[in-house]
């Protein structure tokens, strides 16, 4: 299995105005839209515990998420082995966490509690973001028997949320704190976001008119690059399209039912007139959800997203995620050159972006091409590596051999392609 090693995230790339609205809609709004009373934070030194059947991946992806926590945030956090802890990180069996709330892969609570104590009562009271006044506690719940990238991944959004932000918006292109998905690890702007909520200039208790008369000065000395680019208007993602988007995205629901979805989102973000993440996502999942059924229309979308995504390097990682369908297509056709210039392009956003599922995908298509053009030992080498990836992306050797198969099996014999 390989691993990581030291993060390189992009330093956030927009301007402070643009991202000073960003901060009050992630820290002073719920993801249903509802209103935030007040700024909440930790104002103690905050202390992470590991608790329940937790495997070693729980730990080394949690000790460098604290330092990088430390180092980048700026937020005084530790690990700790004691009950008092902060937040609590406690694994439990995905089975379980499927039974009691099942729209969930991990979920973070604004309380310290067990998971014996949330599943026998999960209505009960002290579990609502809107009535705290400060933050003293928070327990998150992350399946053990998941993959090692889908246990970081929770580690990262999870734990970032108990400190600071709780919302999710669609309309972010550089940010975790986004339900499409794309960036699985904390970015240069969350890690901006987690540093301006931990600023001595704010505290937990002021509202929002408060926290909106600070924040500028904050990002202003925090970033003072942003103050120079041009701030881009910011349209609210309306309910209807947020609606279609997250029925598109649910598992949980027939593939036709998503795929009337998809394309009720597509229409509704083409109207809106977007050129951001917010199309991109809609002609994607649209794509997706249609390649089985009518691949010309899938291929039409997935280029069109492809632009949207190629126009900014911080959605690098976005359009890596549609040059890869692009890429299967080619190889179903026997393009091999449009495979190989492909996956030259996406590989490095891919791993910058620490996402060892696409890149184990993309080195494991990039062998298949080299294969078929008999490059064997080329191919051979670059197989290997994509498993390694692949390994840390998916949940076992048995995944790892099954997509490896569905992709060889996308190359056509010789009786078939040419």
């Amino acid at each position: 299995m390989r691993r990581f090693g030291p993060p390189a995230p992009l330093p956030p790339g927009r301007a402070n105005a643009e991202m000073a609205v960003d901060f009050l809609d992630l820290t002073m709004r719920l993801e249903s839209g509802a209103a935030l009373p007040v700024f909440t934070r930790f104002e103690q030194p905050v202390t992470i515990a590991l608790k329940g059947a937790a495997t070693p991946i729980f730990e080394s992806e949690l000790d460098r998420l604290v330092d990088r926590l430390r180092r980048e945030a700026r937020i005084d956090i530790r690990r700790t082995d004691g009950s008092d802890a902060s937040i609590t990180v406690e694994a439990v069996r995905r089975a379980d966490l499927d039974r009691v709330v099942p729209s969930a892969a991990c979920f973070v609570l604004p309380r310290a509690i067990g998971w014996d104590d949330f599943q026998g009562n999960a209505r009960q009271s002290g579990l609502n973001w809107a009535d705290l006044r400060t933050r003293e506690t928070a327990t998150i719940f992350i399946p053990a028997d998941i993959s090692p990238q889908e246990v970081r991944d929770c580690l990262h959004e999870e734990t970032a949320q108990a400190l600071g932000p709780v919302n999710d918006l669609f309309r972010l292109e550089d940010s975790i704190f986004n339900d499409d998905n794309m960036h699985g690890v904390l970015t240069g702007f969350d890690m901006l976001m987690l540093r301006a909520a931990y600023d001595p200039a704010l505290r937990s208790g002021m509202t929002r008119e408060d926290v909106a008369q600070r924040v500028p000065r904050i990002l202003a000395r925090l970033n003072p690059g942003g103050e120079a680019v041009r701030s881009r208007a910011v349209s609210p993602s309306p309910p209807e399209w947020r609606n279609a988007i997250t029925a598109a995205l649910s598992p949980g629901r027939g593939i036709g039912q998503r795929r009337a979805a998809s394309l009720r989102a597509l229409d509704l973000a083409q109207s809106e007139g977007w050129q951001d993440t917010r199309l991109g996502l809609s002609l994607l999942t649209a794509g997706r959800l249609s390649s089985g059924r009518d691949g010309v229309f899938a291929l039409e979308t997935f280029f069109k997203a492809g632009r949207v995504y190629g126009a900014r390097p911080a959605t690098a990682v976005h359009a890596a995620n549609v040059g890869i369908q692009i890429a299967a297509f080619a190889l179903v056709a026997g393009d091999y050159d449009t495979v190989l210039r492909l996956t030259e392009t996406h590989i490095p956003a891919a791993r910058r972006a620490e996402n060892a599922a696409l890149l184990g995908d993309l080195l494991m298509v990039r062998a298949a091409a080299l294969d078929a053009r008999g490059e064997r030992a080329k191919a051979a080498e670059i197989r290997g590596d994509g498993f390694g990836w692949a390994r840390y992306g998916l949940r076992s050797d048995m995944d790892v051999l099954r997509r490896a198969a569905e992709i060889a099996a996308l190359t056509p014999t010789p009786q078939e392609g040419t």
